[in-house]
């Protein structure tokens, strides 16, 4: 027989279960959920030296797959800045309106969530 502690809904079970039969599953009644560990408070993204006025964010969480653009280049809206990839898709995040690129605030690889600043231009 084998113990094991399964948490559903924040509700936590003591299981055992029998080994070599199918219909051998015991369950107690419910035992307090240990508590989660709290969430690290979010990372701040560092100010950038010359961060531009207009700020490119990405629109899904994922990780950086290829930084497209350069800081100091010119750049038409619907530009490459960064591709993302999430969910085994590449996704292209564009700039927002003609300018310059400022600073690149991630580098490949980075884990982003959704809303992170990942450039900024001028």
């Amino acid at each position: 027989m084998k113990n094991y502690t399964i948490t559903v809904n924040g509700t936590a079970y003591d299981v055992t279960v029998e080994e070599g039969t199918s219909t051998g599953v015991q369950t107690s009644a419910p035992v307090a959920a240990p508590k989660a560990a709290p969430k690290a408070a979010p990372k701040a993204a560092a100010p950038a030296a010359g961060a531009g006025d207009v700020t490119v964010t990405a629109s899904v969480p994922g990780k950086v797959f290829k930084i497209e653009a350069s800081v100091g280049q010119a750049v038409k809206a619907g530009d490459n800045i960064v591709i993302l990839e999430a969910m085994k898709m590449e996704i292209p995040v564009v700039a927002p309106s003609d300018g310059t690129v400022a600073s690149i605030n991630v580098a490949v690889g980075d884990a982003i969530e959704s809303g992170d600043v990942l450039a900024t231009m001028n």
